[in-house]
Parts: structure tokens; C-alpha cells; sequence
């Protein structure tokens, strides 16, 4: 039962390690596509959103509360309000709502 973890840990460290790697030693040229440089440029930012979204709406004890916050944060952000004012105004919706259901 041993050797499998040990060839799993592998295989999964090889993967890892292939993918950050390979595009580093193949692509050698500035890329001048501009699809790809788009595409690109919004990788950062999808992955934090993947990352985040789940972690607003099981954040309190009911989805109805983190789905509430991230309703205030999306209009208010939409709206060009600071990062701060957001975040305060969605933890206080979140709060009041939590009150309010619960």
C-alpha cells in the first residue's frame, strides 16, 4: 500500500512541476498575440474570483447572508466606491442579514 503513495506524491509533483515549467522553457520569444496576451493578462484575476466566490457564500451560516454581502459589494464596486467602504458595507449586510434571519 506504501509504494502507491509514494507514485502518487511523484505523479503529482512531476504534473506540478511540468506546468510551471514547460512554459518557461519552450516559449523563449515576447508573445505578440494579442488574444493571448488578454488572456493572460486575466488569469490572475479569474483565479482569485474562482478562489473567493465560494468562500463568501459559505462564509456565515447561511448562504442567504454571504449571498446578500456579495450583492452589496458588487453594486458598490460597480458604483466605484473604495475597496474599504465596500468591505464594510458588506460585512454589514452580512451581519444585519444574519440578525434579521436568524
Amino acid at each position: 500500500m506504501k509504494p502507491d503513495i509514494y507514485l502518487y506524491i511523484f505523479v503529482m509533483a512531476a504534473v506540478t512541476y511540468l506546468i510551471r515549467v514547460l512554459p518557461l522553457t519552450l516559449i523563449k520569444k515576447e508573445i505578440k498575440n494579442t488574444y493571448v496576451r488578454s488572456f493572460l493578462y486575466y488569469v490572475p484575476y479569474v483565479t482569485l474570483s474562482v478562489m473567493t466566490f465560494p468562500a463568501i457564500l459559505s462564509a456565515t451560516d447561511s448562504v442567504w447572508s454571504g449571498t446578500a454581502a456579495f450583492a452589496a459589494a458588487v453594486i458598490l464596486a460597480y458604483r466605484r466606491k473604495s475597496l474599504f467602504q465596500v468591505s464594510l458595507a458588506a460585512c454589514a449586510v452580512a451581519f444585519l442579514t444574519e440578525l434579521i434571519l436568524f
